[in-house]
């Protein structure tokens, strides 16, 4: 089976470059039965340029987007181990070809400081990533560093729930011992599906294999991976070649293992120090390009999660809630050791912030645009993972799950760490969304939110 053709992608494009109102309006049609699209058919909606067709696209996946998720957003925050890397990436600050930067690695002690702040914040769930270096972070010391993460209580006896983990593409061996660790989604980007843009912009060192990558959840899913996540970097190629590319990856996975991706990420290039590329994007996409993207991936692939990064301006990151976006990064830092520094924008980091607001203010503005910020982790630890998963969100019954305990963990946030106001309208919030509940759990949700109120933590359905 070929995961990406690219005459195939091309031929597509070019075939429907100027989709007409009918087309466009047949295969939003189609969409709004959140079973997804036919790869032609995102090729129609990906080349819509009039406002109106714009329109159209935008309502329909924000209702696909409430069907399948509701109204809850998961947030998460990125942890740096090590910014030593091997490559050399014309678009990244952690290349090796920087020698301006001051390279770290984490001790255990810094974790534990790192996670103590992260906790600190409200967050249960963490991004694990590092340079690719093997020989200044092995993926033994890396999972070190994931039990330590795990062990580390702040003073409300909260701690991490759930690792995601977004490093270097590994072995079937690696994969076998990465297995046995309790993580959830394994993630790597491709960065760019373009083969040729691909080999231009990763001049040297082991991700300079275009195909390895290409690969790598190949081996993870045959090597004991339940989940993964795949993303491309936008700007290094044409944005709707990239987003074929995702589609593609998406439907080769569904195919060949029974399971699409947990996640999509879609990060744009921004500002880096040292790193040519972020100075002068070959394939600059402007605002209203990227949120067409976005909606066009969200009715491709409805059941996945997609995550949007603080890369993006704070308007346009809460504008995108309502287009497609389920999961957000808050108070992120892109740098070892950035959270305990609590500095935004480090000379010594993988790239640029956009959005710098503190997961406070990130977790109010989601809470008064109406959606309900969610800390949950119940799915990776009920086993609603991989084709379990994939079962539930398909037909949109993982929201019967994703709304009580969103507000269940959000009643925790507001207990243990909110502000007077996020409390008043966080609970306000809950309030109305317990209400909308079907009438079967309704009740039973009312308990666990007393049992919260009363100290009781980490409840879930």
């Amino acid at each position: 089976m070929e995961i990406i053709n690219e005459a195939k992608i091309s031929d597509l494009l070019n075939k429907h470059n100027k989709p007409s109102s009918e087309e466009i309006n047949e295969v939003i049609d189609e969409a709004k039965k959140a079973r997804g699209l036919t790869s032609e058919q995102a090729a129609i909606l990906i080349n819509i340029s009039k406002q109106e067709d714009l329109e159209k696209l935008f309502a329909t996946a924000n209702e696909v987007k409430e069907l399948i998720y509701g109204k809850r957003v998961v947030l998460f925050a990125p942890l740096y181990l090590s910014n030593y890397c091997t490559n050399n990436c014309l678009y990244c600050g952690f290349r090796v070809a920087n020698k301006e930067i001051h390279r770290n690695v984490l001790t255990t002690e810094d974790i534990k400081m790192e996670v103590l702040e992260i906790l600190r914040q409200g967050h249960k769930r963490v991004l694990l990533l590092m340079g690719e270096h093997h020989k200044k972070m092995s993926l033994e010391k890396f999972i070190e560093a994931i039990k330590t993460v795990y062990s580390v209580k702040d003073e409300k006896d909260s701690s991490i729930r759930r690792i995601n983990v977004e490093i270097e593409p590994l072995s079937e061996e690696e994969f076998q011992l990465l297995s046995e660790v309790p993580i959830g989604t394994y993630t790597v980007f491709q960065e760019t599906y373009h083969r040729q843009t691909y080999k231009e912009v990763h001049l040297s060192g082991k991700k300079a294999d275009y195909d390895w990558r290409l690969q790598v959840m190949d081996r993870a899913l045959s090597n004991g991976m339940r989940d993964v996540g795949i993303g491309a970097l936008f700007g290094l190629y044409d944005y709707r070649f990239e987003v074929l590319g995702l589609i593609s990856h998406s439907f080769y996975l569904e195919e060949k293992y029974g399971i699409g991706p947990h996640t999509i990420s879609i990060p744009r290039i921004r500002h880096a120090e040292n790193a040519p590329l972020s100075e002068a994007i070959p394939h600059s996409v402007n605002d209203t390009d990227f949120r067409k993207l976005v909606a066009v991936l969200r009715l491709s692939v409805p059941y996945t999660g997609m995550i949007l990064s603080t890369r993006e301006t704070i308007e346009l990151r809460m504008e995108l809630l309502n287009l497609g976006i389920s999961q957000i990064s808050a108070g992120s830092r892109t740098n070892p050791g950035g959270y305990k520094q609590a500095a935004d924008n480090s000379p010594d980091a993988q790239f640029n912030l956009n959005d710098t607001r503190t997961s406070g203010e990130v977790i109010k503005d989601v809470i008064k645009q109406g959606f309900i910020p969610s800390f949950c982790t119940s799915c990776y630890r009920r086993g609603r993972v991989g084709k379990d998963f994939m079962d539930q969100a398909k037909p949109g019954l993982i929201k019967q799950f994703c709304q009580p305990n969103g507000l269940f963990t959000l009643k925790e946030y507001l207990i243990d760490y909110a502000d007077e106001e996020t409390k008043e309208i966080g609970d306000l919030l809950i309030e109305k969304n317990i209400e909308s509940l079907p009438e079967n759990i309704r009740e039973k949700s009312r308990q666990v939110l007393d049992s919260i109120g009363t100290g009781q933590r980490d409840i879930y359905f």
